[in-house]
């Protein structure tokens, strides 16, 4: 396979490359496979296992020179011997990602079978409310297979907008529309990537976060796509995603079924999708539960609150309403 890795800070690339490219040739030597460096951009061309392991010790050692200006000859030594070493099979409680508080890990069971089934499935359903790491832990295990080599291509898409993605109504260009949709999952990928390589990757195409809308006829092979939001989607958007689905692809589609914005007389897609397709093998489910909220203590005690104040009153809110009438 061929991976083509952006270089985070240009002006530190003979850090990188080391004298006379010494940590690019050992690198090669080290993995069997062959590396390139121009310009800004390192290729990789070799077996994938390989080559993943290739690009682990160069993220190691891009994150080092976030620090440093150099790199030592242990710090090449090191990051070598550790993805060189590492031939274990990844857990559920491992993904080769960090963000700024240090390795990103699923801290409860719910997170941890969320992952699993991340890991073992080409399509994942999740639901869950707000605060359970829905989106974020989507985005860290997409993060991790892009590092590992294991994709080629990072696809978030969003509903635009809650009912059915009105946009002329906003001011400025398309771009502008849609970027306060799309903040979400910009903020979840630059806590765990350099917020000027997450522009060189949306520009070489790595990365693309877009509207729902705008996936409509395409095929997305060697990718992971992730639908967030998509309680937000009806029946017929929902089908349109799942068949972008194309070859050595996985999708994730994340929702929370209390938080429907859809008018009163529109069914969720995400439900239909996950009633019409619970039966089919190949296909991971998993449910988080207000336990799995790992956001400040003060959000699991809001949600549980709300919900006890919609059942007190008898589902006079929207969104009880909206769960009565999927239930009928």
């Amino acid at each position: 396979m061929q991976l083509n890795i952006t270089l985070e800070q240009p002006d530190k690339k003979l850090a990188l490359f080391g004298s006379a490219d010494k940590n690019l040739r050992l690198i090669r030597d080290t993995f069997g496979i062959q590396v390139i460096g121009r310009d800004e951009e390192i290729r990789l061309l070799g077996d994938r296992d390989q080559v993943g392991k290739a690009a682990t010790v160069l993220d190691q050692l891009q994150r080092t020179l976030r620090r440093q200006d150099w790199l030592s000859v242990d710090d090449v030594g090191k990051a070598i011997g550790h993805a060189a070493n590492d031939g274990r099979k990844r857990s559920a409680d491992e993904i080769d990602v960090h963000s700024k508080t240090g390795a990103i890990k699923p801290k409860t069971p719910g997170q941890r079978k969320y992952l699993d089934a991340i890991l073992h499935h080409d399509l994942t359903f999740c639901v869950g409310p707000a605060g359970t790491g829905k989106t974020y832990l989507a985005v860290a295990a997409a993060a991790s297979f892009l590092k590992q080599g294991q994709t080629k291509r990072i696809v978030l898409a969003r509903p635009a907008v809650e009912a059915g993605e009105r946009l002329g109504f906003l001011p400025g260009d398309m771009q502008a529309k849609v970027n306060p949709y799309l903040r979400p999952l910009f903020d979840a990928l630059h806590d765990m990537i350099d917020v000027e390589q997450v522009k060189r990757f949306m520009v070489n195409d790595v990365i693309e976060v877009v509207p729902l809308a705008f996936m409509r006829g395409r095929t997305l092979s060697d990718s992971i796509i992730i639908l967030d939001e998509a309680q937000n989607t009806t029946a017929s958007q929902m089908l349109m995603f799942l068949t972008r689905l194309g070859h050595d692809s996985k999708m994730i589609v994340t929702g929370d079924a209390t938080q429907i914005d859809l008018p009163h007389d529109v069914r969720s897609g995400l439900i239909d999708a996950m009633e019409k397709l619970s039966d089919i093998p190949g296909i991971g489910m998993v449910k988080l539960e207000r336990g799995d909220i790992v956001r400040h203590p003060l959000v699991q005690n809001i949600v549980d609150a709300y919900e006890g104040a919609g059942q007190e009153r008898n589902g006079d809110q929207p969104a009880a309403k909206r769960r009565r009438k999927e239930k009928e």
